[in-house]
């Protein structure tokens, strides 16, 4: 593994130096990592970039820099990090299988094979090297040499399912359906909640055009994934060529409402609406998807079409001219125009249109290769993005025969390569998870979202920001906030400098600690904050701000080490687990201790209610969050934040009607999640 035990950040004691001989390289890393761990990639960076100011002959900052660079889809980055590394220890296997890896996100899948073949030098039977290989082989279409690196993996690991997934995608590309078939279903009785597997062997079945089966496979994956709309754009597809028209148009409808601009559910539903002769807003649906893309030819003609139903001849008349003069050989253009004419009362005008329509098919007779006709092909920009779910296999298609088919939407994105191994030190998110809204914490970041009715305030704090002890506004917030680029996290690191300066030239407040311990929070120092904000409770021991940051602290601390005793063994009960554990129940412990204290202080503090409402909730402690979220809901009516925690804690429980009540509650006040779980609900 790339990452030793992380069983604690250490406290970063000095100031963040200006010269990197200042800088402790070691220990910058250890901060780095840990950050690195909880997927805050840029600040990760920056600490990256400190320890190889410091010592840059090491060779394992410039691979932790290559793998945030990664998550960030840096991958040229990456790649060259990764052989900055190598040319300074080439035998760091890892550095190879995440220069692979970018190399093969990059295209250049024969470079990427070379460095899985300077891993398995090392390690022979290492199975993330064989996986990606095998399916950079298959990409580069050396089917034969993936066909080999998968049974070699197979038969190392009979129960890796991404293996049986990846091979069932490589028979299908060779041709060969009942072993594609034969091994995602494999696969799937492994983890039937693989979501590539259903997307995959629902396309399969739909090119066979058996409906049903192919239907099965994309309701699963909509389980799966319930807020991607391409999923409902294709089964719409699917329910469509299985009769069920009510069934599509639901599809497209739900479609618009999680993506009102998302062209293929209009263009569909306009063509569901045009065959039921619901011509109004099928023209309506044809306009909005030309609104998007003025180009496409494609909703511009069956716009004509329709209006020459509803007898709008002029309107008619306009959408194919447009179309024939960019296709001036398109000959169904001017037998269209002509049938608006003629609706109009202009037999002449209908008559021209007609004989120069027959005029371009008497040319074409003649001379094929002299006179083509215009046919013309899926704009570019469409071919990109559609499936190829329908039967049409040629690059160029007659617009007459596509115009009136159902567009699908491509699953590719859902078959792109994922970085699954322990190294990048969370599990993928290939689950839906509902998590309850944050604890409160200290920033110099102001909360963003609008739509929440409470403005956060407690008076201690508001006195505080009053006062102007600082020369920067503290906010309590529960959101993800936090420096965004270099030039943010630059300053809040020279924020800490001065304030260490100002404390060594005079004597230290507890403000002073509290303004520190906030930037380093920011920073995820968290050892060193939690120092800083011991100091200030030691001069003051009723500074509730400054319990209150010390609380959330203590969790936020538990929960890095967690993620990184998590990152360094895949098992659940090893001894970095247990440890992490262990600090964990202690951290909380503490933690409740400390919001206790500022209730002692302010019984009417909400915010150390709700965080103590989260910290049972996590412990699995029910009844308590209950009286936590509750008690804040008693001082604070209008408190979304803890309806929302409230209401998952009584679904935990099974009270699914009182869970129902407060999540509908939460959403009134604006915490927008509760409107997906609530239909989940139903």
């Amino acid at each position: 593994m790339w990452m030793k035990s992380v069983l604690c950040i250490l406290m970063l004691s000095f100031p963040f130096a200006r010269t990197s001989a200042q800088v402790d390289a070691e220990q910058v890393m250890r901060i780095g990592s840990n950050v690195l761990s909880m997927e805050d990639y840029m600040l990760a960076i920056q600490y990256f970039n400190q320890a190889i100011k410091a010592k840059p002959y090491l060779a394992d900052p410039y691979f932790l820099r290559a793998l945030a660079k990664l998550n960030l889809e840096d991958y040229k980055g990456a790649e060259e990090d990764c052989s900055l590394c190598l040319e300074r220890n080439k035998f760091k296997a890892e550095a190879y299988k995440l220069r692979g890896f970018a190399r093969q996100n990059m295209g250049r899948d024969s470079l990427a094979i070379a460095d899985y073949d300077a891993g398995l030098y090392y390690y022979p039977l290492d199975k993330w090297f064989l996986y990606y290989k095998a399916v950079a082989q298959t990409s580069a279409e050396r089917y034969a040499g993936a066909d080999s690196t998968f049974t070699r993996l197979l038969k190392a690991y009979p129960g890796f399912e991404d293996g049986y997934e990846a091979r069932g995608r490589l028979n299908a590309l060779k041709g060969d359906t009942v072993a594609a078939l034969a091994d995602i279903g494999r696969a799937l009785e492994i983890s039937k909640n693989m979501l590539n597997a259903r997307l995959l062997r629902s396309e399969i079945e739909s090119k066979r055009r058996r409906w049903n089966e192919a239907l099965a496979d994309m309701d699963e994956a909509i389980k799966l994934r319930p807020q991607e709309t391409s999923f409902y754009v294709n089964r719409a597809f699917l329910r469509y060529n299985n009769d069920d028209y009510f069934g599509a148009m639901s599809d497209y409808n739900y479609a618009l409402q999680l993506e009102p601009e998302n062209d293929a559910a209009l263009f569909n539903r306009a063509l569901l609406r045009y065959e039921v002769k619901d011509l109004d807003r099928a023209a309506a649906d044809f306009s909005a998807v030309l609104k998007l893309d003025p180009t496409n030819f494609h909703a511009r003609f069956n716009r004509g079409l329709v209006n020459l139903d509803r007898k709008r001849f002029r309107d008619a008349i306009a959408d194919f001219q447009s179309i024939s003069q960019r296709y001036p050989k398109f000959y169904p253009a001017f037998y269209a125009i002509a049938e608006a004419r003629q609706g109009m009362g202009d037999m002449r005008g209908a008559m021209e249109n007609v004989y120069h329509a027959e005029s371009l098919i008497r040319q074409y007779v003649k001379n094929p290769e002299r006179n083509p006709l215009d046919r013309p092909t899926i704009a570019a920009a469409e071919s990109n993005d559609r499936g190829t779910m329908q039967d049409d296999d040629e690059s160029e298609i007659d617009v007459m025969n596509r115009f009136n088919k159902l567009v699908t939407v491509s699953s590719s994105s859902e078959s792109r390569l994922s970085y699954g191994d322990k190294i990048k030190g969370q599990v993928q998110n290939r689950d839906v998870r509902v998590e309850p809204e944050p604890m409160y914490a200290m920033s110099y970041y102001a909360p963003k979202d609008a739509l929440r009715v409470k403005s956060n305030y407690f008076r201690e704090l508001d006195d505080l920001n009053r006062q102007r002890y600082l020369g920067r506004q503290i906010y309590l917030s529960n959101g993800s906030e936090g420096p965004t680029g270099e030039a943010e996290i630059s300053r809040m690191f020279a924020m800490i400098d001065d304030i260490t300066a100002m404390m060594k030239s005079n004597p230290p407040r507890p403000v002073d600690y509290l303004g520190r311990a906030v930037a380093y929070i920011a920073l995820r120092n968290y050892d060193a904050a939690i120092a800083d904000l011991d100091s200030a409770l030691a001069d003051n021991p009723e500074f509730t701000v400054a319990l209150m940051a010390r609380g959330a602290a203590r969790i936020a601390k538990a929960k890095a080490d967690e993620a990184s005793a998590s990152s360094v063994s895949e098992a659940p009960g090893s001894d970095e687990a247990l440890l992490a554990a262990r600090k964990s129940e202690a951290a909380s412990a503490h933690a409740i201790a400390d919001f206790d204290a500022a209730l002692r202080l302010n019984p009417r503090l909400i915010y150390a209610w709700f965080d103590k409402g989260n910290i049972y909730y996590e412990m699995d402690d029910f009844t308590s969050a209950l009286q936590c979220f509750t008690e804040a809901l008693n001082i604070s009516p209008d408190f979304g934040e803890a309806y929302f925690n409230r209401g998952l804690t009584y679904l935990r429980i099974g009270n699914k009607a009182q869970a129902f009540d407060d999540l509908s509650k939460a959403g009134e006040l604006g915490v927008l999640p509760s409107y997906n779980i609530l239909k989940r609900m139903k």
